[in-house]
């Protein structure tokens, strides 16, 4: 009866689900350190910036968009962290992903100075990897293989010592110290076109590899054996995942900073709405991702306004509760 009412509920899901983007959308251009009204939101998406309300909408489309593209790139990236690990904790966040990304383009800032944005897209992607593979090997070590509590725990160690890197790393260099303690709280602040362009492919890369893995998590949430069993090739199918899901977040954090929680929350509110059918849960990700952190961009001009309170920040304030009134419903306390 339940599978039943999954089943029944998702056009629903899916249409309220794009009218939340749209909505998410429009709330972002409106509001800011000025609200503009709709005859300004009309001047600002045509391109009108003569006046200042013109002027503020137009500032904020590229942010609006950068807000969505990296939602829907951390939404995504955690589905499929949970999927190849079957850890309900698994996000790029929690298993060290971030961090990684994070040190790379600090210390790439460091040795290099400001260098073009591509530089910084392709660190923080090798950088994520690295992290990646070091916590799953951790993790594997010993009885057992790498359990989604070894994972857990291997991620929140690795991520202690990337984080004290990253640290050591900027505390002598006061000349970067301010620039990057902004960016790492992570934010969608000042985006322009020329910083969304370098990261689009990558995060459109990252998309369509981890889009057409849906049917490959959908037989390893089965269970490794049973995957081998029905002919799947169990490292290579989470290889080929965790390649789109690290693309995915080290795009997102190069553009805006390492932002947490998303890649957490949002594929168990997709699971609790959608079903379990990774099919459905991926691409529902994406918009999910997109909306909450277009949402919470909009709130944190809002609360502090004229002031801002960057993304990250708001991220962590709605997840954590949001988090933990998930995994204590008995429908995801496992996957």
């Amino acid at each position: 009866m339940s599978r039943d009412r999954t089943l029944s509920s998702r056009p629903v899901g899916v249409a309220i689900l794009i009218g939340l983007l749209i909505l998410a959308g429009l709330l972002s251009v409106t509001f800011g350190a000025r609200v503009t009204g709709w005859t300004e939101i009309r001047a600002g998406l045509g391109g009108d910036v003569r006046t200042v309300g013109g002027a503020a909408v137009a500032s904020r489309v590229p942010r609006t968009a950068l807000a969505a593209l990296a939602g829907g790139a951390l939404g995504l990236s955690g589905a499929v962290m949970q999927g190849i690990t079957r850890n309900p904790l698994a996000d790029p966040g929690i298993l060290g992903v971030n961090a990684g990304a994070a040190l790379a383009v600090v210390v790439t800032l460091a040795v290099g100075g400001l260098v073009p944005l591509e530089v910084y897209l392709w660190t923080a992607i090798a950088g994520a990897a690295v992290a990646a593979i070091a916590v799953y090997l951790i993790a594997g070590l010993g009885a057992g293989g790498a359990t989604p509590l070894k994972l857990a725990l291997a991620g929140a160690a690795i991520t202690a010592a990337l984080t004290s890197l990253t640290t050591a790393v900027v505390l002598p260099r006061g000349d970067i110290a301010g620039l990057v303690q902004s960016w790492l709280v992570g934010g969608v602040g000042g985006a322009t076109w020329d910083r969304i362009a370098p990261v689009l492919p990558v995060m459109a890369f990252g998309a369509v590899i981890s889009l057409a893995c849906a049917r490959k998590l959908d037989t390893l949430a089965l269970g490794d054996e049973t995957a081998a069993g029905m002919g799947e090739t169990v490292w290579r199918a989470r290889l080929v995942a965790a390649a789109g899901a690290v693309a995915l977040c080290g795009a997102a954090t190069a553009a805006c900073g390492p932002i947490g929680f998303v890649g957490l929350v949002v594929p168990h509110l997709c699971r609790l709405v959608f079903g379990v059918s990774y099919r459905w849960i991926l691409p529902t990700s994406i918009a999910s991702g997109a909306a909450l952190l277009v949402v919470a961009d909009v709130a944190g001009r809002i609360v502090l306004r004229p002031a801002e309170l960057d993304v990250g920040i708001v991220t962590a304030f709605l997840g954590a509760p949001v988090f933990i009134a998930i995994v204590r419903h008995r429908r995801v306390s496992a996957l």
